[in-house]
């Protein structure tokens, strides 16, 4: 028996990774590595059904490897651990640290939903949806006491025979690429494992790390098929949609962005803007308890920051806040906001506003012209983010139609995800020649096909694009 990997997500699309690795030992078992364990988002009931069914037994896994703590990536580590699985969860530490509240919050969201089908349909007198939470808050502690930190850099025994080394992916905070270092009978096979690849911009993190040269190599391909716009102009370019939108229409500027990674970025250009004296005396909320939560993080693993950032640390110990933004934690104020009628900039998770309080100021917001939705990250097909990028003139929340009355705008120099060029400086390192796999995942069909055109012209062979349970021979 050879070794094999099978692609249970992010195969064909964006989301789900779940990637397993199965390798025989020479005692007769075979090691079962699962890279990351992340959640189906954006397909509706079709994601819910591929959340419930992971394609194999997770009491069979030996030990999860995690990229990074997206919740595309972790989102069903605690369903996992849950249906059996008892090995460890290996991450960076600032990976686990903020799989502590991306987890816990990711839970409260699918208890709140449930609740909130069940009182909606009993009041419309049917039965509820039969699918409990695919976890709850309970679930959590127990996943957490299986994470094991290991850092960048350090080559860390994952298994006999079995070498991982992490190195930075510059896409969030603690986010990693895996390189594993498998012996065999035919001698050491060197796996390389891409997580999402960050942006090789002046920003908050620092560029991808080069790395080892792969026999194996396994990419993401979210931007494939085109290149970012220049981020030079991007802090004059958000200021013009605050001046805009928030000073000319007097209204509300509501930015969807991620907890963790966009909404740091976001506060971080307003922050040098406040400190400038350009911004415009318009209040900013940050909208969201996790949000609130990550940049207390990234506070505390500032040293995983740019160097130019961690100077910047020096004369402004704060780089997220500044007078003028509140932090809302409590529903309460939440329900303030969308009540709210005067200029504001808000910012609200999920970033593909497939969740969070997002949606209900969506609901709120959406309907009158003087405001405009900001849109700053990739939405995946089918999620409302992708609704509202498309023009419709009606968008369902909430069980509710909602008319599309604001402006949608659209800025993707604050995506996280390295675009084509970007892709390939990253793979710049490598030797096509001694690359002897590819496998393209994570990205949609046009994506994927982008990404295989731009390696084949740079000289790597044999690349695959796995539909979803696609099992290849390594």
């Amino acid at each position: 028996m050879r070794p094999t990997i099978t692609f249970h997500g992010a195969a064909g699309m964006v989301t789900g990774s779940k990637h397993l690795l199965e390798l025989p030992r020479a005692n007769g078992h075979t090691l079962r590595i699962l890279l990351d364990c992340g959640m189906f988002q954006g397909e509706g009931p079709t994601s819910d059904e591929k959340n419930r069914h992971f394609g194999f037994d997770p009491r069979s896994i030996d030990v999860v490897v995690l990229s990074h703590a997206h919740i595309d990536h972790s989102g069903l580590l605690p369903r996992l651990v849950k249906e059996g699985f008892k090995g460890p969860i290996i991450s960076t530490p600032a990976t686990r640290d903020l799989c502590a509240i991306m987890l816990e919050d990711s839970a409260r969201i699918q208890e709140y939903d449930y609740a909130f089908d069940v009182k909606r349909a009993r009041k419309r007198g049917r039965e509820p949806h039969e699918h409990a939470p695919l976890y709850t808050v309970a679930d959590v502690a127990p996943c957490l006491e299986r994470f094991q930190g290991v850092a960048y850099n350090e080559h860390y025994p994952l298994a006999e025979g079995v070498t991982l080394t992490y190195t930075d992916a510059g896409h969030i905070l603690g986010s990693a690429c895996v390189h594993l270092d498998i012996e065999g009978a035919d001698g050491t096979t060197r796996l390389t494992f891409s997580g999402d690849v960050g942006r090789y911009v002046d920003r908050l993190l620092p560029d991808p790390a080069r790395f080892r040269q792969a026999d194996v190599l396994i990419c993401e391909s979210t931007y494939g098929d085109r290149d970012h716009p220049p981020v030079e102009e991007v802090r004059d370019e958000l200021l013009a949609h605050v001046h805009d939108v928030c000073v000319v229409n007097k209204g509300k500027l509501i930015i969807p962005a991620f907890s963790i990674g966009k909404t740091q970025e976001l506060l971080h250009t307003l922050n040098k803007l406040y400190n400038e004296g350009r911004l415009p005396r318009v209040p900013v909320y940050v909208d969201s308890p996790l949000s609130v939560n990550a940049t207390g993080i990234y506070r505390q693993h500032s040293r995983l920051l740019q160097d130019d950032v961690r100077a910047e640390l020096e004369h402004d110990p704060d780089l997220f806040g500044f007078r003028g933004v509140e932090f809302v934690r409590e529903a309460d104020r939440s329900k303030q906001l969308n009540e709210r009628q005067e200029p504001a900039i808000i910012i609200a998770a999920s970033g593909m506003m497939e969740a969070g309080r997002i949606r209900h100021h969506l609901k709120h917001g959406l309907p009158y012209e003087r405001n405009a939705v900001l849109v700053v990250g990739f939405c995946a097909p089918g999620t409302l983010g992708d609704d509202l990028l498309k023009g419709y003139d009606f968008v369902e929340i909430f069980g509710e139609r909602v008319p599309v009355r604001a402006r949608v705008l659209r800025m993707e120099s604050y995506s996280a995800h390295g675009d084509r060029a970007e892709l390939a400086r990253w793979l710049a390192c490598q030797d096509p020649a001694q690359v002897k796999r590819t496998f393209l995942v994570h990205g949609i069909e046009k994506a994927l096909l982008g990404m295989r055109e731009l390696l084949a012209a740079k000289g790597f062979a044999e690349i695959a694009v796995p539909r979803q349970g696609q099992r290849f021979e390594l």
